[in-house]
């Protein structure tokens, strides 16, 4: 897929997530982004996106 987001950045040696984790599963399970909100496909935690 050519316009697969990355989960993982490797800059100078470091690896920083570039998305963001579930609070309700913890770490490594991250929320997938839609055009208007961010949701867990593991227990369906959804996190609207504010308008600006």
């Amino acid at each position: 897929m050519s316009n697969k987001r990355e989960i993982y950045k490797i800059e100078n040696g470091k690896v920083s997530r570039e998305r963001k984790n579930c609070p309700k599963c913890g770490m490594g399970i991250f929320l997938a982004e839609h055009k208007n909100r961010y949701s867990c496909g593991k227990c369906g935690y959804t996190e609207f996106k504010s308008k600006k």
